[in-house]
């Protein structure tokens, strides 16, 4: 009996010491197709990747296991009832979704538990979760909608939608595909902070929708959905050596949208694109990716995109085609105003003239806030350098723009002041610069405060650092960095003013460059 119990004591005591064979270690960084908790991927077999967050240094991953399920409860405790990966002997990522075919508008859970080279394995890592989009699987309810004008009218257009919320929301996802570039809302507020979507394609080959969850955006009763469509790269109308003008895929600006609504008993509603949308032109007066925006604040339409607008006079959208059959989903990290940056001088040439210096170059906007008389027109010249007298140089980055006429000029919004106090950021353009020279036709009484810089770019965490003792070479690395982010705008470009196009020889000299410092794996996929 002494003997007995000795061996259990033994065996209890290796069972707490290591019998157990758990790993203090646990997994983290969680993704799915590189990102983190994705809405709405096509992908039939995701990839999932992680990171081994270890106690102490030499440890490594010798084996994995995922689940993949529909329950996050079972998830947390490592079961999941769509797949079981099983125990799989690999020290690399990615890992590869081989489960039964996913449903579209599914949201599914995960989680990894991980092996190491000490052979503990650790507890199931905390859930993670992707959901899936169409799938190719389920068509689109929304018809392709744009107004009654060919492409070679100016104004953007917007449209609305009202509709009625009678059942409490469980959940709600928009869906958007767009030829050109848009801004969505839902009852006057903007929905989400990307900024430029979606990203550039071949548009007559590739149209790519976004995925948004706007449930805290809806309310029981009266809701309303507004657009606002820009040309981008799409619908080209300014001229420049590359001809994008006669691009073979240019058409006016277009959207399909469905909003799928789930609601707590279950039943689901989805409010789409159709003809009974309404239409009419925007006070964005004229906007082009490549050179500026202008912008009549005297022909704003206030609470346009909210409920009970009187759109009364407002036409009803027009059915189109879409711009090509291949309509996927956007998995990458959108562009965003990144960083606001304050003017560190403002010069003061007279009450017609100013420039301000915001004191580094970046690609992005600049947002003004003024007051002046009703009809006085602002030009904002943006550019990277001054003349020896002080005033903005555009001759380094003007050199391959063929205007036909001077409504246009490069780098340079346009805004036309209502008499309130009015402003103005462009939606559909961005500038390389770091002066920008404020023009007038009437006085105006401008302060540092009145201009604000915004550096825009793909925002792709970064990954990786360098810190010296030599601070010039962290300044250079720095430097680097600013311009390779500055050149990321859903593609890897060549420059943010004189060009802005995606050639591969910029794009594939720098890459490792981009690898190394910034996540951004999904924009070159």
């Amino acid at each position: 009996m002494k003997r007995i119990t000795l061996i259990v004591f033994v065996l209890f005591a290796l069972f707490f010491s290591c019998g157990d064979n758990s790993s203090r270690n646990i997994p983290g960084n969680l993704k799915c197709e590189h990102l983190v908790n994705p809405l709405g991927i096509d992908t039939e077999t995701p990839r999932f990747t992680w990171q081994l967050i270890a106690e102490s240094p030499g440890v490594e991953q010798k084996a994995f296991a995922i689940s993949v399920g529909t329950d996050s409860v079972q998830i947390s405790e490592g079961k999941g009832n769509v797949w079981e990966s099983g125990v799989v002997y690999s020290t690399t990522i990615p890992a590869v979704y081989a489960g039964p075919a996913l449903q579209p508008f599914t949201r599914y859970y995960w989680c990894v538990k991980i092996q190491d080279n000490n052979g503990g394995w650790t507890k199931p890592s905390e859930v993670a979760i992707f959901e899936t989009g169409f799938m190719g699987k389920a068509g689109w309810k929304g018809h392709w909608i744009t107004d009654t004008y060919d492409f070679n009218i100016k104004p953007a257009p917007y449209f609305r939608k009202e509709f009625e919320v009678q059942k409490k929301v469980k959940s709600a996802r928009a869906y958007i595909a767009v030829g050109g570039l848009y801004e969505l809302s839902l009852n006057g507020e903007k929905v989400g902070n990307h900024r430029l979507d979606p990203m550039y394609t071949r548009f007559d080959r590739r149209t790519l929708y976004v995925t948004y969850d706007v449930t805290p955006n809806l309310k029981e009763g009266k809701n309303a959905i507004g657009v606002l469509l820009g040309n981008g790269w799409y619908n080209h109308q300014s001229t420049a050596v590359w001809y994008f003008e006669k691009a073979p895929w240019r058409a006016r600006p277009k959207f399909c949208m469905d909003l799928r609504i789930t609601f707590d008993d279950g039943s689901e509603e989805i409010i789409s694109t159709d003809q009974n949308w309404k239409t009419a032109l925007s006070p964005i007066v004229f906007n082009s990716i490549y050179t500026a925006e202008h912008y009549d604040a005297r022909l704003e339409l206030p609470g346009w995109n909210a409920p009970g607008f009187d759109d009364s006079k407002w036409k009803k959208s027009m059915n189109t085609g879409a711009p090509s059959q291949n309509i996927t989903a956007q998995i990458l990290h959108p562009i965003r105003n990144v960083k606001e940056i304050q003017a560190i001088k403002m010069t003061k040439f007279n009450d017609r003239n100013y420039v301000f210096d915001f004191g580094r170059n970046m690609a992005g906007v600049t947002k003004l806030n003024m007051k002046g008389a009703a009809g006085t027109t602002i030009h904002l010249k943006h550019g990277e350098r001054l003349y020896e007298n002080g005033h903005v140089d555009l001759s380094n980055i003007d050199v391959h723009y063929r205007p036909t006429d001077d409504t246009d000029p490069f780098q340079t919004d346009i805004v036309i002041l209502s008499g309130n106090n009015d402003e103005f950021m462009p939606k559909f353009n961005y500038k390389g610069f770091q002066y920008v020279e404020v023009t007038s036709d009437k006085p105006v009484e401008l302060s540092e405060n009145s201009l604000v810089a915004y550096f825009m770019h793909s925002d792709v965490p970064p990954v990786g650092e360098i810190s010296s003792s030599n601070e010039t070479l962290n300044k250079a690395w720095q430097a680097a960095n600013a311009s390779y982010l500055s050149n990321l705008f859903g593609y890897p470009t060549d420059c943010p003013q004189r060009e802005k196009n995606g050639w591969t020889g910029d794009a594939q000299i720098n890459i490792e460059t981009g690898l190394y410092n910034f996540d951004a794996i999904t924009v070159y996929e």
